[in-house]
């Protein structure tokens, strides 16, 4: 399996991108501002995930997704670190990612890859999103903000 950032001719997999963000005028927004990476394993993608700049210290993970069929393989594991070495690499200093309240696995998965809650951005998703969205028979209102400082500033 190989990660590498999606080529400028190639479109965008925007059905794994849905999976993590059921906006696609979100997705296509951040699309445009940000770099989106794919994870391929024999010409097929499998996973995704889009870093986008914050500030000139600091970048966010705004969307990582795995193919379902992926899923429970470490997959996601290996892109959120990929995301943290490749955003070390460009110079920043600290790195954000964003989750629902809902997204048990989520949480685990970000703070197993180095990461702290530094803030709750409540009701979030019931600002941003037109239809309630469900995950783990929980709503998903507020965004949970972690972080990880990756370099000294």
């Amino acid at each position: 399996m190989k990660i590498r950032p999606l080529n400028p001719d190639e479109v965008p997999p925007m059905e794994l991108l849905l999976l993590a963000d059921p906006s696609k005028e979100l997705v296509e927004t951040y699309l445009e501002r940000g770099t989106c990476f794919v994870a391929e394993s024999d010409g097929l993608i499998t996973g995704v995930y889009v870093l986008k700049g914050l500030t000139d210290d600091t970048i966010e993970i705004v969307n990582v997704a795995v193919a379902e069929q992926y899923q429970g393989e470490g997959l996601g594991k290996r892109l959120v670190n990929h995301a943290v070495h490749h955003a070390k690499s460009l110079g920043y200093h600290s790195i954000e990612i964003g989750t629902g309240n809902s997204g048990m696995g989520q949480l685990a998965l970000y703070q197993k890859c180095g990461f702290r809650i530094t803030d709750i951005d409540r009701d979030f998703f019931t600002r941003n999103y037109p239809e309630p969205i469900y995950e783990n028979g929980i709503q998903c209102r507020d965004m949970i903000r972690l972080s990880q400082t990756i370099g000294s500033t």
